[in-house]
């Protein structure tokens, strides 16, 4: 198995994986912020064609990352449903499908700002849904970013990227945010965009690229 850099986090060390998720070994959980299932098919309903198929990438993605790290319980932080136009016929039943293949995986989805509009998922995924902060043990998973008392924050939201420059070139790569009480996911969708970060003072940038995950300098 490859050697992920990981962090500590108030006595959890946490694994950054270069698919944009994050692994707590010691629980057999795996993290993912901002999947955004049925983002496409809204945007396909307002009239803008955009590519098919990133529900199905998103889902066997996923399947890779719980056989490859025996993972036995997946928590979803926030946004799992884009909105109430992408609840598309062909997005849930291709989750009902994939539920079926893992009847046995603990999910659980901490509410996001998105999944306030979208409507929880269908009770059908069973889904354990709840609000954030959800804390477990020495963490507190959420969506949006924030510090909370007497745990470390693990977040999404913002989709962070970070911007590579060199020799007339640029290239954005998501990217892990780590800092003294909190880190922050990358959007682990394939249809989602990204949010351009810096690192503040105390912080710490992990580039999640195509099979590796590096620290930046500095």
């Amino acid at each position: 198995m490859n050697d992920y850099p990981s962090f500590d986090a108030a006595g959890a060390t946490l694994t950054m994986l270069p698919e944009r998720a994050l692994l707590w070994r010691e629980r057999a959980m795996l993290v993912l912020a901002d999947v955004h299932f049925g983002k496409a098919a809204a945007f396909r309903a307002g009239g803008i064609p955009v590519p098919h198929g990133t529900t199905r990438d998103n889902l066997e993605l996923i399947d890779v990352l719980v056989q490859r790290h025996a993972a036995r319980h997946v928590v979803f932080l926030g946004d799992f449903l884009h909105a109430r136009a992408g609840r598309a016929a062909a997005t849930l039943q291709a989750l009902a499908q994939w539920r079926s293949r893992n009847a046995g995986l603990s999910l659980t989805l901490v509410r996001g700002n998105h999944d306030r509009h979208a409507g929880d998922p269908p009770a059908e995924l069973a889904m354990h849904l709840v609000d954030e902060p959800w804390r477990v043990g020495p963490l507190a998973f959420c969506h949006h970013p924030q510090t909370v008392a007497g745990a470390f924050a693990i977040v999404g939201h913002l989709h962070p990227v970070y911007r590579l420059a060199a020799a007339g070139d640029t290239l954005r790569l998501p990217c892990f945010v780590v800092d003294g009480s909190w880190a922050m996911l990358p959007a682990f969708g394939a249809f989602t965009g990204g949010y351009r970060v810096q690192a503040e003072p105390g912080q710490r940038i992990f580039l999640a690229a195509d099979d590796c995950v590096l620290p930046l300098p500095g």
